[in-house]
């Protein structure tokens, strides 16, 4: 089976890098091929990324609550750019405060995201669900 690319960073002006490099060494580690951005990513360079990369999906952190503002319209400039299919995911302390996970997921999912993990996730899940999602391991 081919290598699924993902492109991975940090959106918005946030420089909490230690989460992204523990995603990076995860997803090394799982097989994928891993485009790691870095720290301070807008939407339109994870999207550039993705269409040079041909990836199979972004996995965006935010670590500093703003999250939620810096993600509005993500899903519309991947169609708006021709990747409107692509595994959209975000993970990390997302909104500001302590807010019901629920509530802030289903947001997260209207805004067009496929997956959405709340601070804290272990990669292990990400990695189980992201090789379910794009189709790499079945279900065990």
């Amino acid at each position: 089976m081919e290598q699924k690319t993902v492109v991975l960073g940090v959106l918005g002006v946030d420089a909490h890098v230690v989460g992204n490099k523990i995603m990076e060494y995860s997803l090394r580690q799982e097989g994928f091929n891993v485009v790691n951005l870095g720290i301070f990513v807008t939407q339109e360079e994870f999207i550039k990324a993705a269409i040079e990369t041909n990836a199979d999906a972004i996995l965006v952190g935010s670590l500093c609550g703003h999250g939620e503002l810096d993600c509005k319209g993500f899903r519309e400039k991947c169609v708006e750019a021709g990747k409107g299919d692509i595994h959209l995911v975000a993970g990390g302390r997302l909104v500001v405060g302590r807010q019901d996970w629920k509530g802030v997921e289903e947001r997260f999912l209207k805004m067009g995201f496929n997956r959405v993990y709340p601070p804290d996730t272990s990669p292990k899940v990400v990695m189980e669900d992201l090789n379910k999602d794009l189709g790499i391991k079945d279900n065990e």
